[in-house]
């Protein structure tokens, strides 16, 4: 009898140990220093609303479908905003419950928070050195959530291109993003943020230095050196209407092809990027500073009706998106800086009431979940087998037709054919 319950004992004893050594453990979160600027921690900015109207949040569900799906890309990096709004809290919540299913699920998130000016988005005149009062709950609640989940909440972002000058409805001047930067920062000094939690603003380039003299301000120096990184914006997309030279530049095209000619601009718009990011990068260091820069956005549509379209500048399609995407995630990952890539998906809300309006189709899988053409490769590699959107599986654009694809592709043109045209 003896021997029976040391033999009972011994074999739980055994299966305990087994158990302990081989039950899934939930894998150590790593920090804003351990994923920024590292290749196999793509990131991507990330927007889960699904229709025109968007009052209609996206549940944490529709939100697991895509944390999900973004995972299957390799994504481990979210950039979101609206803390104001239950997405952002959702879209934690959402990651938080991933990975309690799987302890293998990674996903980490920079958080932002909106800054405005006094009177910003109101039929009074903008106040732009005076902030809105709506700003200081903004940034209350991203701390609140940065505390909640600091297994995934690695950076909070003060801003969305909040200094840039052609905001003119709601920009504000740098002193008062340098007074929220300064608050986080001596949050973490008191304990009252995670110590490793890295802060910064998410602004476009000529915000950080990178345009011109005007933005060259002392706050603006200040500001420099109190964030943990530069989060930085780069649309040469935009600028092939706002700044089309290097879009419109004949050279080299003679004699070319179309698709010659649609590869030299894409090649022309990541050096255009490239170019906007060395300017920054050379005033911090005049500084003498010497931080990360990460690509906080950049991005380009699949589809324009209006200055991108056919009757603009004829930079949006799908293929150009998807060379696009290529150029980014080449140079970044070859540079070691992360790229916030924009977006992961179509958010129909965007751009008003017109359907074709380019700032509804950034995404790089459409609101019903068809992978766009720089995506195909991963339908064809079954990345995205068993996956849904909008209780879709996922599948190619165009039915996967590549000539069909490119009958909407239009070959852009050169300043001496707007000459000749006129």
């Amino acid at each position: 009898m003896v021997n029976f319950k040391k033999a009972i004992l011994s074999f739980f004893s055994i299966v305990t140990i087994f158990y302990c050594q081989n039950k899934p453990t939930e894998m150590r979160s790593k920090t804003a220093e351990e994923i920024l600027g590292n290749s196999k921690y793509l990131a991507i900015s990330y927007g889960g609303y699904r229709h025109q109207d968007h009052s209609i949040e996206p549940t944490v569900e529709e939100l697991k479908e895509d944390m999900k799906l973004l995972s299957a890309m390799g994504i481990k990096i979210l950039r979101t905003y609206k803390v104001h709004l239950p997405h952002a809290s959702n879209v934690l919540k959402a990651i938080s419950e991933l990975k309690k299913e799987n302890p293998n699920f990674e996903m980490y998130v920079m958080l932002g928070a909106w800054i405005d000016c006094k009177n910003a988005w109101t039929d009074e005149e903008p106040i732009h050195n005076i902030e809105s009062e709506a700003n200081k709950p903004q940034m209350e609640k991203a701390v609140a959530l940065a505390n909640q989940y600091p297994d995934i909440v690695k950076v909070i972002a003060v801003g969305n291109e909040a200094m840039v000058k052609w905001a003119e409805s709601y920009y504000v001047e740098p002193y008062i993003i340098l007074k929220w930067v300064n608050y986080l920062q001596d949050l973490k000094k008191e304990g009252k943020l995670p110590k490793n939690l890295w802060v910064t603003s998410s602004d476009n380039f000529a915000s950080w230095g990178g345009g011109g003299e005007e933005y060259h301000v002392e706050d603006l120096n200040k500001l420099i050196k109190a964030v943990d990184f530069l989060s930085v914006h780069t649309y040469p997309m935009h600028d092939t209407h706002y700044q089309p030279d290097f879009w419109l530049n004949p050279q080299g095209m003679e004699g070319k092809t179309d698709m010659e000619k649609i590869e030299i601009s894409m090649l022309r718009a990541k050096e255009y990027a490239m170019m906007q990011y060395q300017n920054v990068k050379k005033y911090m260091q005049s500084l003498g500073v010497s931080k990360p820069i990460h690509i906080g956005e950049t991005g380009w549509a699949s589809m324009s009706s209006g200055f991108y379209g056919a009757e603009g500048s004829k930079a949006c399609d799908e293929y150009k998106e998807a060379l696009y995407y290529k150029h980014m995630r080449d140079w970044t990952n070859q540079t070691g800086m992360s790229c916030f890539y924009f977006e992961g998906f179509d958010e129909p809300w965007k751009g008003g009431d017109n359907t074709g309006n380019s700032e509804k189709h950034f995404g790089l899988f459409t609101v019903d979940g068809k992978a766009k053409y720089a995506l195909w490769d991963m339908v064809d590699q079954g990345v995205f087998k068993g996956l849904i959107r909008n209780g879709n599986a996922i599948t190619k654009t165009y039915n996967g037709d590549k000539t069909a694809l490119m009958k909407d592709v239009l070959v852009p043109i050169t300043a001496q054919e707007v000459s000749e045209n006129q």
